[in-house]
């Protein structure tokens, strides 16, 4: 089938461009060991820049240099500036380990009830138990729109010329249902249909120098998911999930458009068999940006694997760690992974 691409979208060769002066990308999806979720990163109560520079040399240590970074439209709804200055400081940290940042503007994972102040304690032996969607149910209200749109063009305008931005990944599995541990909006599939095309034009409006991108998930055939299509015809540069063995992983490439950048932005998942080990001799082969869920154990409590919802490990750890790196006194989780991030990456 054609590839289609939507007004304003990168060429190709601009695409390419822009990529072949980046060296490859390796890094993970960051939310610092002291947040249960993106409220509780970013609000000024427990914005943690100490914990953030911490965490993020021990990434630089074993050579990862780059994170993918959840932002919330409530954030900028309450406190504008406070936020912007608060991604400024997460910003002059990360670029002074020599990482970059892809932040991410929306997000359809997990629980559509989402309020700002002091968030729930997470769930015990729960996986990721207080994570937020955003806009959540703001989705259904037509009138939170013009919301949501001053949001994405404040924080795009606010950073999208700064070299410490390197993407911009406008929503996170945008169609997910979270598997029915959520009552979600009957109609949120149809919703996204009609607002995912508005928040990369909205993105595009603030005419940001970093390419834009939304990140393939559900494991179906490309054209026949109408919100894969809209993804992969509305990104510059073509983004992926994917948390299967090596096998299955090579088998999705085959079922990607292979003409721009590739960015493998979640993997990582050693219970279905993703593993550092498996998957970045392969991202490096094919020069695939990647980044793994999960830098250091903590209150996000995704080293637990998803089967936790159902059945709460209580009484034991999982063995073995289903995300994660690090434990949260920066010892490795395995010495094995971080020395062989450390040679590939060398």
């Amino acid at each position: 089938m054609t590839e289609i691409s939507a007004p304003g979208r990168w060429s190709v060769a601009r695409a390419n461009a822009w990529y072949a002066k980046l060296p490859w990308l390796v890094g993970a999806n960051f939310v610092p060991s002291t947040a249960s979720n993106q409220l509780e990163m970013w609000q000024a109560d427990s914005f943690a820049p100490d914990v953030i520079e911490r965490e993020l040399g021990w990434a630089a240590d074993i050579g990862m240099n780059t994170m993918r970074v959840f932002l919330h439209d409530l954030l900028w709804a309450a406190d504008r500036d406070g936020f912007r200055g608060r991604i400024e400081r997460y910003l002059d940290l990360a670029h002074g380990k020599g990482i970059s940042t892809m932040l991410v503007l929306f997000d359809s994972v997990w629980n559509p009830d989402v309020a700002l102040g002091p968030q729930p304690e997470p769930r015990p032996g729960v996986h990721n138990s207080q994570w937020v969607q955003g806009p959540g149910r703001a989705l259904a209200d037509r009138g939170q729109w013009a919301r949501l749109e001053d949001y994405v063009g404040g924080v795009v305008s606010a950073f999208g010329r700064d070299e410490r931005v390197i993407v911009w990944d406008v929503w996170n599995e945008p169609s997910n249902l979270n598997g029915g541990r959520f009552a979600e909006l009957e109609n949120k599939r149809e919703l996204v249909s009609e607002l995912l095309p508005q928040v990369f034009q909205w993105t595009r409006a603030a005419d940001p120098m970093q390419p834009l991108t939304s990140g393939v998930w559900s494991g179906k055939t490309l054209y026949d998911d109408a919100h894969a299509r809209i993804q992969i015809e509305n990104s510059d540069v073509i983004s992926f999930h994917d948390y299967q063995t090596p096998e299955k992983f090579e088998a999705k490439l085959l079922d990607l458009p292979r003409d721009r950048p590739l960015f493998l932005t979640e993997f990582m998942a050693r219970t279905p068999g993703s593993t550092f080990e498996g998957i970045l001799p392969i991202a490096k082969r094919e020069r695939i940006a990647s980044y793994c869920w999960g830098l250091v154990a903590g209150r996000s409590q995704t080293l637990y694997p998803w089967d936790s919802w159902a059945n709460p490990y209580i009484a034991a750890m999982p063995d073995p760690w289903f995300h994660d790196v690090f434990h949260a006194d920066g010892t490795p989780y395995r010495a094995e992974e971080v020395a062989l991030i450390r040679r590939i990456t060398a």
